[in-house]
Order: structure tokens, then C-alpha cells, then sequence
């Protein structure tokens, strides 16, 4: 797929390329809230600070990057629409971004995308084609599409105006609440957590970002561990957000500000996600569990720690719960 390197930001974000992008995008955005749990902190033996992104326009975090990428652009960029591939997040934040700047959005997604994903695309009014759930069918899919309209290719995370957007949500957090030791955000692509850990780098100097992912999605860790990517090939977790493999941009800063990468199973995942239901009365998906279920399952690495954690997302499927 084209780069785009002549129209998006073409290196790594600063601090001030993360200033500006929230300057940019926050009219648009929702600024969302920061929850706590007295009896998760009990359980944790931490206290966690929860960033709900949850409560982001679209239900995710992914608002603020496509907000930032659309919005830093000129029209004459985006006279041919813009299109992307995604299992559904990502998609559905292009869609509404493309809607308040009045312009086509293409979206490729999985047959297998949940179906409140596939459903709320369609709701912001964009122009959805399926294809076989492989990274070669989304990207042979997106080219003729690019092809065929003129349409700009917003990539979900390995752009770093989106990464800049990304970053977005952890500034906030660092802004609410103060001298946090650990922020923890989930690994998919990559493109929330390095941008997360820009943001600690840049504005919170005693903090260290720890990444969370699922064993059964363990690209991320692996390709840290072994300083190079390895795909996500055949991923099996109950975490569909978190699919997706790292990019070249995203496995660089998270290589560089990323302190480690820690991994949990399925079944902590769905207790995790759980307990936030129960305790916390609020929805999230089941890649939003994965940093709780990384505090739980680590309790002495978190123990006694002001913990800065990101809800990535709410998008989950009432017919189909895990519990």
C-alpha cells in the first residue's frame, strides 16, 4: 500500500507534534473521563487510574487518531475520500472523521469483524467492502478500492499522524492525574501503545509504559524480545482488537520507550473484563481487559504503584459475551 510519507507526518511525533494534534483534534473529540475502584485497587494492591476511552466518540480510542489525520490534511487531499482496512475500531473512527469533513470513506473489513463493528461502519455512513479475514485480502481488497476512487489510504496505526492522534489519550491522563508510576495500554498494531509511550517519555518523567497482550496474540512480545517482527499469523484470543501485527514504525518507538511487554490468557482476560462490568459498571471489550488482567496476574510488579491505565474500547457484542 502507498505510504503517504508526502502528505502524513513523516518521523517519529514530538512533543510538540502531540501538543498540536490535541489542540487540533479536541473541539471534535470527547475528553474522557478518568474512574477508579476502591475494591479493584483492594484486589490489585494498586491504585489504577482508568482512561475511558470507552466513552470516546465511536467507543474507542481510535477517534483521536483518524480525528488527527483527517483533520490535519487539505482538502484538496481528501477530495477523493479516504479508505482504509480494519476489523472494525479503526474503521468506524475513519467513517465518522470522514463525515464531519463531509467526504467518502472506503472501508475493508473482516467477514469475520464482530457485528456491532460492522454495524456501527455503517451507521457513519461508510462504504463497506468484506474480504477474507488475512492481512493479503485487506490490503488486495483496499488497492483496488484506492485504485478505483482516488481515495487516500489512512492506515490504523503504522502513520504517524495517527500515532500523534493516539498519543492523545495518555497526555490527558498524565494532565488529570499526577505522578503516576506506570501507564499500561493494550498492543494490537502498536499504534496506542507508542503513542502512549511518547506521551510518558514527553510529559511524564518518572513514569514507564508497560505494554499488555494476549498469549494467544503474542506478536508484540516476541518481536520485542527478539528485536524483530514477527507477524501475527493465526492469532487465537477472545481479544479481536488486538489482532493485527506491528508495523515498522509502531515495533521502533515501542522498541525504544516501551519498558516491557507482559502477556495474559484468555480466561484472565475474561475475568478482568468481568470485574470491571461488575465493580465499575461500565462496558468495555475484551482487548480493554487485557492491561487489568496484566495487573492482576502481576500483582508484586504493580504492587504499591499509581497505575495510569487505558480503556481502549467498548465495542463489544451484548448476543455474544464471554461470560
Amino acid at each position: 500500500m502507498p505510504e503517504n510519507n508526502n502528505i502524513f507526518l513523516n518521523r517519529i511525533p514530538t512533543k510538540a507534534d502531540i501538543t498540536e494534534a490535541h489542540e487540533r483534534i479536541k473541539t471534535v473529540i470527547n475528553k474522557t473521563p478518568v474512574m477508579t475502584s476502591s475494591y479493584i485497587n483492594s484486589v490489585a494492591g494498586a491504585e489504577i487510574f482508568f482512561k475511558c476511552e470507552n466513552f470516546q466518540k465511536v467507543g474507542a480510542f481510535k477517534f483521536r487518531g483518524a480525528s488527527n489525520s483527517v483533520l490535519s490534511l487539505e482538502d484538496e487531499h481528501l477530495k477523493g475520500g479516504v479508505a482504509t482496512h480494519s476489523s472494525g475500531n479503526h474503521a468506524a473512527a475513519l467513517a465518522l472523521a470522514a463525515r464531519t469533513k463531509n467526504i467518502e470513506a472506503y472501508i475493508v473489513m473482516p467477514k469475520t469483524a464482530p457485528e456491532i463493528k460492522k454495524k456501527a461502519v455503517e451507521g457513519y455512513g461508510a462504504k463497506i467492502t468484506f474480504c477474507e479475514p488475512t492481512l493479503e485480502a485487506r490490503e488486495a481488497s483496499l488497492s483496488e478500492i484506492v485504485k478505483k476512487t482516488g481515495a487516500l489510504f489512512v492506515h490504523p496505526y503504522d502513520n504517524y499522524t495517527i500515532i500523534a492522534g493516539q498519543a492523545t489519550a495518555a497526555k490527558e491522563l498524565i494532565e488529570e492525574i499526577i505522578d503516576l508510576d506506570i501507564i499500561t495500554a493494550p498492543a494490537g498494531g502498536g499504534g496506542l501503545l507508542s503513542g502512549t509511550s511518547l506521551s510518558v517519555k514527553y510529559f511524564a518523567e518518572n513514569c514507564i509504559t508497560i505494554g499488555s497482550e494476549p498469549s494467544g496474540a503474542d506478536d508484540t512480545f516476541r518481536s520485542i524480545r527478539d528485536n524483530k517482527i514477527y507477524p501475527s499469523v493465526k492469532p487465537n484470543t477472545i481479544a479481536d482488537g488486538l489482532l493485527t501485527s506491528l508495523s515498522e514504525k509502531t515495533f521502533k518507538i515501542i522498541s525504544e520507550n516501551v519498558n516491557e511487554i507482559i502477556t495474559v490468557n484468555d480466561d484472565e482476560i475474561k475475568k478482568a473484563m468481568r470485574m470491571v462490568w461488575e465493580r465499575m459498571k461500565i462496558i468495555i471489550e475484551p482487548s480493554s481487559a487485557v492491561p487489568l488482567a496484566v495487573i492482576m496476574n502481576s500483582k508484586e510488579k504493580f504492587k504499591g504503584k499509581r497505575v495510569g491505565l487505558i480503556i481502549s474500547g467498548g465495542n463489544v457484542d451484548l448476543e455474544k459475551l464471554p461470560f
